[in-house]
């Protein structure tokens, strides 16, 4: 599938249906997750693949009125992106930026690779965020210098869902400096 397709054709989704996920798709959306880019090739994501029912559905209980639960307990897999802390936007020990640690960047984009590659193989995900990090971390085994950032379930979808709608280029490109629109108005 053409990146760009991809991109546009993505969606968020929240049901799934039970097949299983083949060890070689998910290796292929794992390899898409290793390849993304991180702060100075500092590689500080990790991902933790749960197939185990019963630590899905718990993790699923740690997720307060959030429309993914379900999709967690269905999906045969959850992935769960970890990042190792101190090491991303960092130069000689100190944050290099004023945006301090990078690990929430580093993990967007692994995960953003993630997705878009099980949808070219006809996978559905949804990037979730809104659940208690520290219970679940623990659940997970994660130590000490490390952040459970995000999850996303993987597996068939089980709906179709549409695109919600998005602001014109118009709107949010500038020319030189901001408030300067780039585009004329659509």
């Amino acid at each position: 599938m053409e990146v760009i397709k991809a991109i546009i054709e993505r969606r968020s989704i929240r049901s799934y249906k039970t097949d299983p996920v083949s060890e070689k798709d998910l290796k292929t959306v794992l390899e898409a997750g290793r390849w993304a880019p991180s702060w100075a090739n500092t590689r500080c994501c990790r991902f933790v693949v749960v197939r185990d029912e019963a630590i899905k559905a718990k993790i699923a209980d740690m997720m307060k009125a959030n429309r993914a639960a379900g999709g967690i307990r269905l999906a045969p897999v959850l992935i769960a992106a970890v990042a190792e802390l101190g090491k991303s936007g960092y130069c000689a020990g100190r944050a290099a930026t004023d945006k301090g640690d990078w690990f929430m960047f580093d993990s967007a984009l692994a995960m953003q690779n993630m997705v878009l590659a099980a949808h070219s193989l006809g996978l559905a995900t949804v990037y979730v965020g809104n659940f208690d990090a520290a219970k679940a971390a623990k659940t997970l085994g994660v130590p000490p210098g490390f952040a459970l950032v995000a999850l996303t379930p993987l597996g068939y979808p089980n709906e179709k869902a549409e695109a919600p709608p998005r602001k014109s280029l118009s709107e949010i490109v500038f020319r030189d400096r901001f408030g300067s629109f780039y585009y004329d108005k659509e």
